[in-house]
């Protein structure tokens, strides 16, 4: 009998964090023997961004599960049709279908308090003047993003934030992997970046294995890395 290398986890982070935001989760993962990379999502676009986790994802030998964050979801919805990738995990994510944009998702139920406390800023592109990116205000970051994570570890985040452009928003997802793959979603009952319910809506759609983490923010990588990592576990297992 063949055994099966363990899949290699590809941590994708969401807007307005970087990779260092799955910090707690990549312990855990080593912890349990699991191989795990984190790479700097670019953030710069929906397709752009999917087609540099896909060839992260392709580069590495043998199986892959993708855990996505946020807008991370998005990009591992996309990204997943990479032949190698064996499952998805989406944490506090939108789960997108082809041909549909987050903000296409993200309409279906009331808007989320981020949408009114993101600050607006412009960026060079070449050869096209300047495109619009957006942060969250650093004062509401903490309440919006974090609120059962540390003061002193939100002051960090809220100023080492990364830029979403706003392109991202409306950009239409070319594929849907959770149409061929098996997928995992954990929901943050107490989100208030992204609508819990377009976070069940989601999951439901794609037929995951859904946990719920009751009271849980936004930053529930950071605030609760054990059953994050406890998911993308599950995931590992059943997909090696």
């Amino acid at each position: 009998m063949t055994a099966h290398p363990t899949p290699t986890v590809l941590l994708v982070h969401g807007a307005f964090a970087d990779a260092s935001s799955w910090a707690g989760v990549i312990k855990e993962l080593q912890n349990y023997g699991i191989p795990v990379i984190a790479p700097a999502n670019p953030l710069r676009g929906l397709a752009s961004d999917a087609a540099y986790i896909a060839s992260v994802a392709a580069g590495i030998d043998g199986p892959v599960v993708l855990a996505g964050h946020s807008y991370g979801g998005a990009v591992i919805s996309v990204a997943g049709a990479a032949e190698n990738v064996t499952g998805l995990v989406y944490v506090a994510a939108y789960v997108t279908e082809e041909g549909e944009s987050l903000g296409e998702l993200q309409d279906r139920y009331p808007l989320s308090p981020l949408g009114s406390k993101l600050t607006e800023w412009t960026y060079p592109v070449e050869g096209a003047g300047t495109a619009v990116e957006f942060t969250v205000r650093t004062e509401a970051f903490p309440e919006i993003f974090a609120a059962d994570v540390a003061a002193d570890v939100t002051e960090v985040l809220a100023v080492a934030q990364r830029p979403l452009a706003a392109a991202a928003f409306t950009e239409k997802a070319a594929t849907a992997a959770w149409r061929t793959k098996p997928s995992w979603a954990l929901v943050a009952g107490a989100d208030q970046a992204i609508n819990p319910d377009v976070q069940r809506f989601g999951a439901r759609r794609a037929g995951a294995t859904v946990v719920e983490l009751d009271g849980a923010s936004h930053a529930v990588a950071v605030s609760r890395p054990k059953e994050v990592a406890g998911l993308i576990r599950d995931a590992v297992r059943a997909t090696g």
